[in-house]
């Protein structure tokens, strides 16, 4: 026994000793970070030393410097704290320890590593390895996923709204406005101060231009109780395709850089996959919202429309060809199909009939509105062989209850707002979807056994947590769910039809319009009676 207690504090004397060492290397390294070069000149680009520029120039160029300098001080000053703090309670912890005798019978702590890793490095990467960062975790159903929220520099789109909350809205509170400043200027210091591991080529730092906040697009991010927080951001300088990905976790202690990588979207072309059946005025709608978006703006989409039935197909084919000639755009896939109506069927129809080896496709319906900023996320969100995307769509309510009147209702460009009484987040729905063509062929694509609607999205779904693959699930501001008036056929199995009119129902209006349509006969006697008591005051 005192042979154990002799190697126990050994052990935490090393462990003090080398957090000691570690704190000094940093404090070295501050110091040469902050120590001004010898000679100013030096820092100068070669081959502009000379009076070729003026003094403002060399003036911007020094300030640009200390500027870094400033910013990588801020930055090792805030690790140098967190490493004071973290010092500071491995030195209580190891006093506690020692004072602590052990009981004689059980086991000293150097035999359960299990229970607490004396690697404290070594753990927290552990933890990284637990919250699919790298590889998916098998998942037994879609109800084990847990999704992330997506933010921006103002806003924060979350799916967990209760009767309170919205489904947009500003971090207002400090805690979690304080939680991505942090976050956010932890990815800039990274982007700004790469290191080697990070496969950027290290131009000279007068030439390199910075990332600020405003380069920031978008990010996401999700808590899981057991392991930590993950962060995924997204910058992009001003008309660039070429973005950086950093990711931070939090393993419920100081942030952690996990990797910063750079992502070229200028080559990524998008197979946009909608199955159809009759519709053509709806169809309209969205070859208008395809024009103004994907051939106006990005230019980097493929259509792929699979119309099922010969009702319509002529309208279909004649909206497509006045399109392509007034747009001059060829890129489009008309695939006719005699059979009955079913959206897995057409969707596997589209697959199958691009022949140009993988692409990203991007399953979609026909009464669904999206922009462009969801383009480039549906691009960043999804990697072949390693990830899916499964957006959330904002759905829209019935506009003749949202504005009491269907022709009171603005333009469909016009109802396109992230309100809690104009929509609601389709958590349960899983239709529309960002994933490259060679892993839905791998992983076996629809149940084509299944007819008619709904269950083939959420089987296909299932695959995918039952695979190694990582799913991203998060609400995305820029894709929505135009309203239409569902039909639940008779043809329908119990639990199909169960599905539909659940959708049916929360597709309406939000719970306090449908609470206003219950009572509104109450509403509407209460009113009544108003009326007549004025009507009574005024003759009196």
């Amino acid at each position: 026994m005192p042979r154990r207690g002799l190697s126990l504090q050994g052990r935490f004397r090393w462990l003090f000793l080398g957090l000691f060492l570690l704190l000094v290397l940093l404090l070295f390294a501050y110091l040469l970070e902050c120590t001004p070069p010898a000679d100013a000149s030096l820092a100068l680009p070669p081959g502009i030393a000379g009076d070729t520029y003026g003094k403002e120039y060399y003036q911007g160029l020094l300030q640009e410097q200390e500027e870094r300098h400033l910013n990588r001080a801020a930055s090792l000053k805030r690790q140098i704290a967190q490493l004071k703090q973290e010092l500071q309670e491995m030195g209580e912890k190891l006093k506690l320890m020692q004072d602590k005798k052990e009981p004689p019978g059980v086991q000293g702590l150097t035999e359960t590593k299990d229970q607490e890793p004396g690697d404290l490095l070594e753990y927290l990467h552990s933890q990284i390895d637990k919250a699919e960062v790298n590889t998916g975790a098998r998942l037994p159903s879609e109800y084990a996923l847990v999704p992330f929220e997506s933010f921006t520099s103002s806003k924060v789109y979350q799916l967990e709204m209760g009767l309170t909350r919205h489904p947009e809205e500003k971090p207002v509170r400090k805690d979690r406005r304080d939680e991505l400043v942090e976050v956010m200027e932890a990815a800039l210091d990274i982007i700004n101060n790469p290191d080697e591991e990070d496969g950027v080529e290290e131009d000279m730092p007068m030439q390199r231009q910075t990332y600020t906040e405003g380069h920031f697009t978008e990010g996401m991010y999700r808590t899981e109780r057991d392991k930590g927080t993950l962060y995924e951001l997204f910058f992009a300088k001003e008309e660039s395709s070429s973005f950086r990905h950093v990711t931070l976790f939090r393993p419920f202690g100081p942030l952690m850089k996990v990797r910063s990588t750079s992502v070229e979207t200028s080559a990524m072309i998008i197979n946009i996959i909608v199955p159809l059946a009759g519709r053509v005025d709806t169809f309209s709608q969205f070859l208008h919202n395809f024009r103004e978006v994907c051939i106006q703006q990005d230019r980097r989409v493929h259509l792929t429309v699979v119309y099922f039935g010969p009702e319509g197909l002529q309208e279909v084919e004649s909206s497509l060809e006045k399109m392509s000639r007034e747009e001059s755009f060829s890129n489009y896939t008309l695939v006719p199909v005699d059979e009955e109506f079913s959206r897995g069927r057409g969707l596997d129809i589209g697959a199958h009939a691009w022949k140009k080896g993988d692409v990203l496709m991007f399953f979609c319906d026909v009464d669904i509105h999206f922009t462009l900023e969801f383009l480039n996320t549906c691009r960043l969100h999804a990697a072949p062989n390693k990830k899916v995307f499964y957006p959330v769509v904002f759905s829209l309510y019935n506009p003749a209850i949202v504005y009491g009147n269907a022709e009171l209702a603005p333009p469909a460009e016009l109802q396109l707002i992230h309100k809690k009484d104009a929509g609601f987040w389709r958590d349960f729905g899983f239709g529309m979807t960002c994933q490259y063509r060679s892993d839905f062929l791998n992983i076996g694509g629809f149940d084509l056994e299944v007819k008619g609607w709904g269950v083939e999205d959420v089987h296909l779904y299932r695959k995918y947590l039952r695979s190694e693959l990582i799913v991203i699930r998060t609400p995305v501001s820029g894709l929505f769910h135009l309203w239409h008036e569902k039909q639940c056929a008779d043809e329908l199995t119990p639990e199909q039809y169960r599905m539909c009119i659940q959708s049916k129902a929360m597709n309406e209006a939000s719970h306090s319009h449908l609470g206003m349509l219950v009572f509104r006969d109450e509403i509407e006697a209460h009113l009544r009676k108003q009326a007549y008591k004025t009507q009574s005051k005024s003759e009196d």
